[in-house]
């Protein structure tokens, strides 16, 4: 009797915290009007030099939902891309929607690369300085696929 309600709690904690996760896609902001500055001119006009296999776009996956550090990308970003993760609601401005093609289309690979590396002052993009260029550049695959 005291396992099954010690696993009924355990089932409910996780439920739980499942749910304060969970996108609000009615929140989603579309277009995203934003005023990020450029990165710098060495980085701007980088293009993606890794092709978008399967393989790749899988290891973004991980990147993106499991394994990026300091924090995963969609407790802000949202599980579906669309910035309505929960921290992504809370931050000011709130996270990028990367599913908006209208705010997508002026964001460059060579953008998106310098924003993950180095952060984004003035939001709460933290800096993933411990990632390896090529882990950012199949993160990078991966968070363009929302867009598709």
């Amino acid at each position: 009797m005291k396992i099954t309600v010690i696993i009924i709690s355990i089932a409910i904690w996780v439920s739980g915290v499942s749910l304060a996760f969970a996108d609000k896609p009615d929140k989603a902001q579309c277009p995203q009007n934003r005023t990020t500055p450029d990165a710098p001119g060495k980085y701007f006009g980088l293009k993606n030099p890794l092709e978008p296999t399967e393989k790749r776009m899988k290891k973004g996956e991980v990147l993106y939902m499991d394994t990026a550090q300091p924090m995963q990308c969609l407790h802000c970003h949202g599980a579906r891309g669309d910035g309505t993760g929960e921290l992504g609601l809370q931050a000011d401005p709130p996270a990028r929607n990367f599913t908006c093609a209208e705010t997508m289309k002026s964001i460059s690979d060579g953008q998106m690369f310098w924003a993950i590396k180095n952060g984004i002052e003035g939001t709460a993009m933290p800096a993933y300085p411990d990632l390896a260029d090529w882990q950012i550049w199949v993160l990078i695959h991966y968070v363009s696929q929302f867009g598709e």
